[in-house]
C-alpha cells in the first residue's frame, strides 16, 4: 500500500513480508527491510520496537484517507493512499458521464457515518453524498453526475457492501 506523509512529496510503500511469531515481523519500506516487534496495540495507539529502537504512536483521528497520529511526541499526518478520493470517485462513476445511470453505488464495504443530502436535493457532479467508514478510514462517496436525489437507499449507522446502491440521482 502507498503512504505519504503530509507536506512531504515522497511516497513510500510499506509491506509486511514475514511473520516471525511472538508479535515480531520483517517489514519492507520501499527497498529497505526492517524488523519490528509490537509491544502493545489498542484503539488508542501502538508501542513497538523498530530496528532495536523503542517508539510509541498515539492515534488521533482518521479522516477519508488520512491518519493523524503522534509518533514519539511528533504530530504526523499520513495519507494512507494519496489518490484514494480520486479512485473512489472514478469507480463510483465520477470519471465518466453516466447521464443514463441513475444509481450511485458503493465501491467499498463500510458503515454509513453520515448522509449529507436528502431526497429532492439538487447535487452537482462531485458533491459528497455520504461518508462511509471502512478499516478505520472515512471515505467520502461523491455524486457521479449532476441532478436531483430521487431516493436514498442507506441509513446512518447501517452497513453497505461493495456495489450496494447508495442513492438514485435523476
Amino acid at each position: 500500500m502507498d503512504y505519504k506523509i503530509k507536506d512531504i512529496e515522497k511516497i513510500f510503500v510499506g509491506d509486511i513480508i514475514e511473520n516471525l511469531g511472538n508479535n515480531e515481523y520483517v517489514i519492507k519500506i520501499n527497498a529497505d527491510k526492517h524488523q519490528i516487534k509490537i509491544l502493545k496495540m489498542d484503539s488508542k495507539g501502538i508501542e513497538f520496537i523498530l530496528d532495536q529502537k523503542y517508539h510509541r504512536a498515539k492515534y488521533l483521528e482518521n479522516l477519508t484517507n488520512e491518519m493523524n497520529l503522534i509518533v514519539d511526541n511528533v504530530p504526523i499526518t499520513i495519507n494512507m493512499h494519496p489518490d484514494l478520493d480520486k479512485i473512489v470517485f472514478k469507480n463510483s462513476g465520477g470519471a465518466k458521464s453516466f447521464d443514463t445511470q441513475i444509481t450511485l453505488k458503493s465501491q467499498i464495504p463500510g458503515k454509513v457515518v453520515s448522509i449529507t443530502v436528502q431526497e429532492g436535493d439538487s447535487v452537482n457532479q462531485g458533491d459528497v453524498i455520504c461518508t462511509l467508514e471502512s478499516m478505520k478510514m472515512q471515505v467520502a462517496v461523491k455524486s457521479h453526475k449532476s441532478g436531483s436525489i430521487k431516493s436514498i437507499k442507506i441509513k446512518v449507522g447501517g452497513n453497505v457492501a461493495k456495489n450496494d446502491v447508495i442513492a438514485e440521482i435523476e
